[in-house]
């Protein structure tokens, strides 16, 4: 089943965000290879593609896992989470309709 997993960023956590980005990159890219991933990317924090230093609101990431169980404990293992920037992290099942 397909899960929507939001984190939220904290504030002032652009520098820890870009610090942590290569490893949070390489469990998405996992999740790609593995046919798992719908869509994956950062919410600017202000309407801009490039928000420069206003940096980001959080992230949405839609991926197939087995259970609501197992998306959880991978949306915990994040390493934004470790990294201190997502300050919460919510996961729901998603159903998928178009396109």
């Amino acid at each position: 089943m397909w899960y929507v997993i939001e984190g939220y960023d904290g504030a002032d956590v652009l520098a820890a965000r870009l610090a942590a980005r290569a490893d949070h990159l390489a469990r998405l890219t996992a999740l790609r290879d593995a046919g798992r991933l719908l869509l994956a990317g950062p919410c600017p924090a202000i309407d801009s593609e490039d928000p420069g230093p206003a940096g980001f609101s959080g992230s949405v990431v839609i991926a197939a896992f087995d259970s609501l169980e197992a998306a959880q404990a991978w949306a915990q293992a994040d390493p934004y989470v470790d990294a201190g920037v997502y300050v919460r992290v919510q996961v729901r099942p998603f159903r998928k309709v178009l396109p």
